[in-house]
């Protein structure tokens, strides 16, 4: 039979799927009005921060398949852009009703990928390249490093809910994160921001991804942990690559946004994109959670809006672990080590003996039990008191004495004496304001380190002569008055506990 002579595809069929290297001159020149289309459909911004390394890999009847790089890209722009992409094709191809977006194989890349050096934190934020030229605007596709961080910091699965212990100490803090992580999408959001703050170990990092964890465990809402590190991180690389846009539109699109160890945020511009970031949330209704190791008001290395923004939601402080509290966590950790241990066991005199004795704070706790398991499952000995003394005697062997911070005197003299540490820093002169003040002024000498020209500096910019006044009429009082004495006495074992 004689083969029959080939004749060329007719310009309006729709051919089988083919590689994206086969492509004819026809597709090719349709894929190009399609993208047109769309660029000026979005605007050049958007167009070059999600499509531009968007390829056509084939038209194969009603559905035509695209693909992207980066698994985060196909599932933001299936989320947000799928519609305007359809329509975009259905302008050219009005057959055509689905799109099918894929993930490119790493292999397809051609040219082989060099690693990036470390970007220059200070000229990236300064608009600058690493020549000190002006940054140009270029139609980039955002690597998937630039989005790292909008898949979030690390979670331990140990901190939920269920195995945080609470306490007086933590009790309002725990109410408020619950409330945070029960809540649905809708609801009207009653603290906002959340700012959770204490010492290390205190559980400040528990309680955020106990939120987390909850908050994620249905399909409603999204929410999102992130270590400031994190986030710096996150938006120092969008700049690197002119997808700052995309970055900024994904993280206003979270539900619930939590944001860790605060303290560590620097930067001038990335302290002004957390604080649109911030405010774009807020004003959205979405849900903000923050901690950091100190009240917004003494966060001195952020803006004032910032400060500003996060003192007006609700403050918690998280204080110091009581007795009560640390035998609880001592016995939470010893169940948790049960689970994988059956034979495992803590007499109740262990437990007494190292909840009055361990006091910093709870990961010393959590320490303690493991050293305890170590050796008791490596040597096969059972857990006496004597074992337990000897095993943590490093924990427990007296330590320096607690760092005190002005900011700390402020806050206890504030509340013993009914008065808010925004007086203690005023200049206003009635009597209820100055006594306080001049208490909370000789603490700061006798407790700390500090010089008396800083102690004045941090009491709303006074002179060091004022300092050495009020630290001389207390000396002179407190040798007098017993009542004052008695005070004092007692807001200096409140500082030192």
């Amino acid at each position: 039979m004689r083969d029959l002579p080939k004749r060329p595809p007719h310009p309006n069929i729709i051919q089988p799927e083919k590689s994206s290297q086969e492509m004819s001159d026809i597709e090719q020149e349709r894929w190009s009005r399609v993208k047109g289309r769309l660029r000026s459909t979005v605007g050049e911004d958007i167009y070059s921060s999600w499509f531009a390394r968007m390829d056509l890999e084939s038209v194969h009847g009603e559905s035509v398949r695209l693909s992207v790089p980066t698994r985060f890209l196909k599932s933001w722009i299936q989320a947000h852009y799928a519609e305007r992409v359809l329509a975009c094709w259905q302008a050219e191809l009005p057959d055509v009703h689905r799109i099918d977006l894929t993930v490119r194989s790493a292999m397809r890349c051609a040219a082989p990928v060099r690693e990036a050096p470390a970007p220059d934190v200070r000229r990236l934020e300064r608009g600058e390249g690493r020549d000190g030229t002006e940054l140009k605007t270029v139609a980039t596709a955002p690597a998937s490093a630039n989005h790292d961080a909008l898949g979030g910091s690390p979670l331990d699965p140990r901190l939920t809910f269920q195995s945080f212990v609470t306490g007086r100490s933590n009790a309002l803090a725990h109410a408020a994160a619950r409330q945070v992580a029960e809540g649905r999408r809708g609801d009207s959001v009653m603290f906002n921001p959340l700012y959770i703050h204490a010492g290390v170990g205190l559980g400040k990092t528990h309680l955020l991804q106990a939120v987390t964890w909850a908050g994620n465990a249905g399909t409603e809402r999204r929410v999102l942990y992130l270590t400031a590190e994190k986030f710096m991180y996150g938006f120092v690389a969008a700049l690197k690559t002119q997808t700052a846009l995309a970055f900024k539109e994904a993280l206003r699109g979270i539900d619930v946004l939590v944001i860790d160890d605060l303290q560590f945020l620097q930067g001038k511009s990335t302290q002004a994109e957390f604080c649109h970031t911030l405010n774009a949330l807020i004003d959205a209704g979405r849900q903000v959670v923050i901690a950091a190791d100190r009240p917004p008001s003494d966060l001195e290395s952020l803006d004032d809006r910032v400060r500003s923004r996060l003192a007006g939601g609700l403050v918690v402080e998280m204080g110091s672990l009581g007795e009560e509290l640390r035998l609880g966590i001592l016995r939470s950790r010893v169940e948790a080590a049960r689970a994988h241990h059956a034979s495992f066991d803590v007499p109740e005199q262990v437990l007494d003996y190292l909840a009055k004795t361990i006091t910093h704070n709870g990961r010393d706790l959590e320490g303690a039990i493991n050293r305890l398991l170590a050796h008791s499952k490596l040597n096969a000995q059972p857990v006496t008191l004597e074992m337990a003394e000897r095993e943590v005697r490093d924990l427990v062997r007296p330590q320096e004495p607690r760092r005190i911070k002005i900011e700390d005197i402020q806050r206890v003299v504030a509340r013993q004496y009914n008065v808010s540490r925004s007086d203690l820093l005023s200049s206003r002169r009635t009597a209820n304001v100055v006594r306080p003040r001049q208490v909370a002024m000789y603490l700061a000498k006798t407790l700390t380190l500090r010089s008396l020209p800083e102690i004045g500096r941090r009491f709303g910019g006074r002179d060091h002569t004022t300092v050495l006044h009020a630290v001389r009429k207390i000396e002179a009082l407190v040798s007098k008055d017993v009542t004052l004495s008695d005070e004092v006495e007692l807001l200096k074992r409140q500082l030192q506990e």
